[in-house]
């Protein structure tokens, strides 16, 4: 997942899996993203990943409840 997705280059278009910073690009230096995280960043990260699968949950819930109402 590219950390610079938002800038519209051609480069960030590419499936996930291919690494897009072999070379330089457009929106950064070149050079290739740390390969490790602090643990606070981990935790931070895990901790928007369970707020939003959180919110997903609430979804589901929703619409069984209509699914439900309908039948």
């Amino acid at each position: 997942m590219c950390h610079q997705s938002e800038c519209g280059c051609e480069q960030h278009a590419r499936p996930a899996h291919v690494y897009h910073h072999q070379g330089s690009c457009c929106c950064g230096s070149g050079h290739a993203p740390r390969r490790f995280r602090t643990r606070e960043e981990i935790a931070q990260q895990l901790e928007e990943h369970l707020k939003q699968l959180r919110a997903e949950a609430r979804g589901v819930e929703e619409r069984i409840a209509e699914l439900k109402s309908e039948g």
